[in-house]
Order: C-alpha cells, then structure tokens, then sequence
C-alpha cells in the first residue's frame, strides 16, 4: 500500500485537483470565509487569549489559511504546520510558528493555549484510532476547541470537485477513485470522511457542539464543526 502523503504534498494535490476548478475554489473561498466567521462569533476570542491554529498550510492563496488571514490579533496567533513555516511567516507577519509531525504528540505542555482551532485536518489523519489520537492532543494543549471537516453530504466533494462521488459508501468511493488521478484520495490514510456521529465519539473531553457550518442549507451544508465554547 502507497505510504499517506505528508499533508503539504496534500494541500498541492487539492490545489491541483479541486483548486484548479475556479467555480469550486469559489465555493471554498466562501466555505472557509464563513466558518472562521462561525468559528469567532461562537468562541469569542478576547484580545489576550493565545489561539493555536493546527494544520495550517504552506499554500498560500485567498483560500488557503483563512484565520490567518481575518484573525483580528496575529500576535496571539501561533500556526502548527508540517513544513519549516518560512512561507507562513512571511505570508502572515507576526503569527508564530511549530513544526510538528503526523501522529505525534504536539510540541506543547498541557493547557498551553487559550483556545485550539483545527480545519480540514482531521480527515486526513489516517484510521479512527489516529483521528482520537489528534483530537486528543487538540483537547490536552486547549480547554476551549474548535475543529471542522468537510460534510459529507454537501453536493461536490471537496478535494476532488467531483459531484456526489462521495455519497457512496466509502468502500465505493475509493474504488471509484482508484487508479484514477484521485487516486490519492482513495486511501484511508490521506483521505477518511467523519460524521457527525463520528466526531462525538471520536471526542476525548465533554460532549462538544456540533453544528453545520459553511456554504449551503442545513445538513447539505459545506462543513461540520464540534467545539467547546
């Protein structure tokens, strides 16, 4: 079995696929746009609260890194990304930076921040037993969460552009794509949809929030989130 891709080599590949559409990068401006919306009205960050942003990406576009971007203090921003983080720095003057690695604990002691935010990432995290294992460390570094991965039942996939594609089984779903120029996106370790069922069990702490964010109508929505305001 291909080894998972490392996520920048996944942030290229959706740029490549999905990004390339420019209807479907529209449709991802607005998503992201919105849920950071969503994300600061219900949880309010104060001027002093330290925020910590997992899974931020070295694509830098008007739909990449969306926090960053409209984050109202930067200075209490500090971005976590596979990569040396040279292209965040200069992208978002005054964020810090951490280099952390898939599937080990993250580089901070417990309770380090005020407030953990993690988009697009977990999904990406492998089996059901490597996605608790980020939501855990997402929980022990921060009281207050924030994560959001893309729903399922939204009408385009999201990293592929394709219609209703992912409305199938998953078994289906990664059949249909393998050997294709998805084929990336076939595998569970670079690619494993969760719901809305998975996320309350997958999460370690007190139940959590769980909302429909995004572009669309009710559950057809773009995005899911769990948070503990």
């Amino acid at each position: 079995m291909t080894a998972a891709l490392p996520q920048e080599k996944l942030d290229a590949i959706y740029y490549e696929h999905a990004g390339s559409m420019p209807f479907v990068r529209r449709i991802s401006f607005l998503a992201r746009h919105r849920l950071c919306r969503h994300f600061l009205k219900v949880m309010r960050p104060s001027p002093t609260d330290r925020v910590l942003d997992v899974g931020v990406s070295d694509e830098v576009s008007i739909e990449a890194n969306m926090l960053e971007q409209i984050f109202p203090i930067r200075e209490n921003l500090t971005c976590a990304s596979l990569s040396d983080g040279s292209a965040i720095l200069e992208a978002y003057p005054g964020v810090r930076h951490e280099t952390i690695a898939p599937h080990q604990p993250l580089p901070f002691a417990d309770d380090s921040f005020d407030i953990v935010y993690s988009n697009a990432v977990l999904e990406h995290a492998g089996c059901a037993e490597q996605q608790r294992f980020f939501l855990s460390e997402l929980c022990r570094v921060a009281r207050r969460r924030f994560v959001a991965v893309p729903n399922r039942f939204f009408p385009v996939e999201h990293h592929t552009g394709l219609p209703f594609v992912h409305w199938l089984p998953a078994s289906g779903f990664r059949r249909l794509l393998r050997g294709t120029r998805y084929d990336a996106w076939s595998r569970e370790e670079n690619l494993n949809y969760v719901s809305a069922a998975a996320l309350r069990e997958l999460w370690p702490a007190e139940p959590p929030v769980i909302a429909h964010s995004g572009i669309g109508l009710g559950p057809l929505r773009s995005n899911l989130v769990a948070y503990n305001p």
